[in-house]
């Protein structure tokens, strides 16, 4: 795709660049850094996650910035939802074919599971020697509290229409059918992700598949080895080695909504009332989110 056509201020831009300070005139090299930190697509009443939705106009300011070489995505996430781990991908190649910008994936602590997905989206990955990356995998649970509300006295009424309506609840006996069912879903899930880095890392992966698929994890230095990262480094120093000592690196935050509207449950969907998550919901969201980050050792 090629770039769209210059408006009337790149026009007086270039009519002014002989007298403009280097920065503005283009001169000084600038990757604007998007960092994409925590578990995707798990939402809190006080704290989003990663989710398309809310990263998709600080993606575009990104990709927009003017006399950009590069963008570079500032990664450390231990995963979360497939989905919007892929929506995210899919947004950055996309901007990336639109603007004729290359992408460069810098891994922090962990990039796993939907972490290194989004990581997937960048032409160029780099991590730290100690950077989890990997979990070429899909993990799902639930909890089971059928004997303790036997125990205490509570008797479960559930209606539905629907032979299949009921999934693994956890309030009921687990049934080998539903399991079955799920690991099957798990199993199409798995085969997109490996669909995913096998069309984005092609001839660089080094290994047997059964090994680099099994959703196991590396340091980042066993990582390059197997070819899914491409060097060690950090993300100033990486800049600079390539774009000189003089590179921009500009942080392009993501918008967040006021304290007020969080509080309020605005940007939430279900809960006790007023669209704000109960408690439970909130706890356990929580754990899900620390247990996702426990994995990797943080």
């Amino acid at each position: 795709m090629t770039k769209s056509n210059p408006t009337w201020v790149d026009q007086t831009l270039d009519l002014l660049r002989p007298v403009l300070p280097a920065r503005l005139a283009g001169e000084i090299p600038i990757v604007p850094v998007v960092r994409l930190a925590g578990v995707i697509g798990v939402v809190t009443p006080l704290r989003s996650g990663l989710t398309l939705g809310g990263l998709a106009r600080t993606l575009d300011r990104a990709f927009k910035t003017r006399h950009a070489r590069a963008v570079a995505l500032l990664i450390n996430s231990p995963g979360g939802s497939p989905v919007q781990s892929h929506l995210i991908f899919r947004r950055i190649r996309e901007l990336a074919e639109e603007h004729e910008l290359p992408v460069i994936a810098f891994i922090e602590d962990v990039g796993a599971s939907g972490g290194y997905m989004i990581a997937c989206a960048a032409d160029e990955i780099v991590c730290d020697a100690s950077s989890m990356v990997g979990s070429v995998g899909v993990v799902g649970g639930t909890f089971g509290f059928h004997k303790l509300i036997e125990k205490i006295g509570v008797e479960r009424r559930l209606y539905t229409a629907g032979e299949r309506k009921v999934l693994l609840d956890p309030f009921l006996p687990e049934k080998p059918e539903d399991v079955k069912r799920l690991k099957a879903i798990q199993k199409d899930i798995h085969e997109n992700f490996i669909a995913l880095v096998k069309a984005r890392r092609g001839g660089k992966l080094q290994g047997p598949e059964k090994t680099l698929f099994s959703g196991e994890f590396w340091t980042g230095a066993r990582a390059v080895e197997l070819g899914l990262a491409d060097s060690l480094g950090e993300l100033q120093a990486a800049l600079r080695a390539r774009f000189g000592e003089k590179v921009l690196t500009p942080l392009v935050n993501a918008e967040r909504a006021s304290i007020v509207r969080r509080l309020l449950g605005a940007e939430s969907h279900g809960g006790d009332f007023a669209g704000r998550p109960g408690l439970g919901e909130e706890v356990i969201s929580a754990l899900e989110a620390r247990a996702l980050w426990a994995r990797y050792g943080l």
